[in-house]
């Protein structure tokens, strides 16, 4: 279904690390040496975390300032600001992590991308800090897309919204990509490890059992168990009685602390909304699973239904997708990065799929892997460099300027 150009499947082998990678970048970017070697450089600082870099000797200290919300006493988000002129702006949404915006993975990684002169904006998802995951998750995404438009002049900002979305989060970030106040708005959305098909990721993490297409054999891989007790904490409080929601929030916590913890006392006080998810959880037979969802309560179903990406007609989509995911990935396959990819216009994809990409850590494991990487990045920055740079005179929060130092540093620079 695709063409050559749109997708990259790295083989395995391949000499390790990024020491190689810039000269090799080099000579399959002759088009631009500056964008590939910067390329090269973003990579190795993604890779180097907080530690140091050559990006970092060579770029000013972003500025990381916290946005607050329209007239609301919360907050939007995080913006990270380029210690130099920003070239364009970029919605940066963390996976389903406690820390949320603050996890320190996300931070280095927001700032890595300010380095490279886009304004960064993580937004604050609640729902994030409590794992209570759902499809409102959308709502605060959307805002922070119509935040960033609101810092290009009106005449440019139809497509000037770049989103990057990781794990979990590529659902609700794009379902506030295509809501009708943003669509218009988002050039390009990059997902990392994302999903498509709900009940498949079900299967995956429940018991390890996934297909490369529908029509495909079963393939059994060993899952993170993380995956299925996240599953419970963010579900437990949608339960209607509040024995079973308790007694299912504190197996989730029990599980997440050690996953070879007792849990029959608790297992004992489940009713039947309780034991039908744990039903689904203790199921090893992938063939059951649609039926042990099917017998979920209500309310977890609407939300796994409205979080479904495959229930979307993706064939019209309106912005580009940049998917990137690791064979390797525990918790969610990479055939769903596959799926989504196939669900929409040839000319609106680029998938890369690399064999070591863990689940969110973008650290390549191989010569290949990384150059698989080098080239989402790059074309992150040729989407960058071809579109509008936002106004820090726009950017305001409460009638305020919402940068504060960070616009005056990067105007005196």
């Amino acid at each position: 279904m695709f063409s050559r150009a749109s997708v990259w499947t790295g083989p395995s082998g391949g000499l390790p690390g990024i020491a190689g990678l810039i000269g090799l970048a080099l000579a399959l970017a002759a088009c631009s040496p500056p964008r590939a070697l910067e390329a090269a450089r973003v990579l190795a600082d993604v890779a180097a975390g907080s530690e140091p870099s050559a990006l970092k000797a060579s770029t000013p200290e972003p500025v990381r300032r916290s946005i607050p919300a329209p007239g609301a006493q919360s907050l939007l988000g995080d913006l990270y600001w380029p210690g130099e002129d920003a070239a364009a702006v970029l919605v940066l949404v963390p996976g389903a992590v406690e820390q949320g915006k603050d996890d320190p993975r996300l931070v280095a990684f927001a700032n890595t991308f300010a380095r490279a002169r886009f304004a960064v904006l993580v937004p604050e998802i609640a729902n994030l800090r409590t794992q209570h995951l759902g499809p409102e998750d959308a709502q605060p995404i959307g805002a922070a897309i119509r935040y960033l438009g609101g810092c290009v002049a009106p005449a440019e900002r139809a497509g000037s919204v770049g989103v990057a979305a990781i794990s979990y989060a590529a659902g609700p970030a794009l379902l506030a990509a295509l809501a009708p106040a943003n669509r218009d708005l988002v050039g390009y959305l990059t997902a990392i490890g994302g999903y498509y098909d709900v009940e498949a990721v079900i299967t995956f993490f429940t018991t390890g059992y996934y297909r490369e297409d529908p029509e495909a054999p079963w393939r059994h891989r060993a899952p993170n168990a993380y995956g299925k007790w996240v599953f419970v904490r963010a579900n437990a409080a949608r339960l209607a009685g509040p024995t079973d929601r308790m007694a299912l929030a504190e197996i989730a916590a029990r599980k997440l602390d050690d996953l070879d913890a007792d849990i029959a006392d608790l297992r004992a006080r489940l009713g039947p909304e309780g034991r039908a998810v744990m039903a689904l959880l203790d199921n090893p037979d992938p063939d059951r699973v649609p039926a042990l969802i099917d017998a979920l309560p209500a309310p977890i179903r609407a939300d796994l239904e409205a979080l479904d990406l495959k229930r979307r007609d993706l064939s019209q989509l309106p912005f580009d997708l940049i998917l990137l995911h690791g064979r390797d990935d525990p918790i969610i396959p990479s055939t769903e990065s596959q799926a989504l990819a196939a669900a929409v216009p040839d000319d609106r994809v680029s998938l890369y799929v690399l064999d070591r990409l863990t689940h969110i850590e973008l650290s390549p494991g191989g010569l290949l892997d990384g150059l698989g990487l080098w080239r989402a990045i790059y074309q992150l920055l040729s989407r960058r460099d071809a579109l509008p740079p936002p106004d820090p005179a726009r950017c305001r929060a409460e009638g305020e300027t919402a940068l504060g130092g960070a616009a005056a540093a990067a105007g005196t620079r």
